[in-house]
């Protein structure tokens, strides 16, 4: 009956096959404090321990910042761009439908009005260009410090 007992589960935790029993400590004066516990949390490590162990054993900490005003800023651009390829689609479509119902005259006057849409648009098209290539040289010439995410 006794070995039966010994067999039955007491609780609690399943211990460990190689269980962390080692300790080490450190200490650290106030600047190096301040910037061991910025790392730590810029690394979004689970845990102080995790993120120690990765910096003694030269796992590579990687701390990642996301600028959300650069992700929006890329994002935007990308859904503009889907924009552009439609208003194409529909550029199109439309000088067929003009050709098609009106007149000569009376299309003539609207790919007039279409015409100077089209260079307003093609203006605003040279404008997101060269925003797009500050972008670039700003933000994504290191982009070691900052990542779109």
């Amino acid at each position: 009956m006794k070995q039966k007992n010994n067999l039955k589960n007491k609780g609690g935790r399943i211990p460990l096959a190689d269980p962390a029993k080692n300790r080490h400590v450190f200490y650290l004066n106030d600047a190096d404090e301040i910037r061991f516990t910025t790392l730590y949390h810029q690394s979004e490590a689970k845990n102080m321990a995790h993120f120690i162990t990765s910096c003694i054993f030269d796992n590579p900490v990687k701390v990642v910042k996301i600028d959300k005003g650069l992700h929006d800023y890329y994002m935007r651009l990308t859904t503009f761009f889907d924009q552009f390829r439609a208003i194409g689609h529909n550029y199109n479509q439309l000088i067929k439908m003009l050709h098609s119902n009106f007149g000569e005259k009376k299309a003539l006057a609207f790919l007039y009005k279409l015409e100077q849409a089209t260079i307003e648009l093609a203006g605003l098209n040279k404008k997101i260009i060269e925003l797009t290539h500050e972008f670039e040289q700003k933000y994504l010439a290191d982009g070691s410090q900052n990542q779109l995410g």
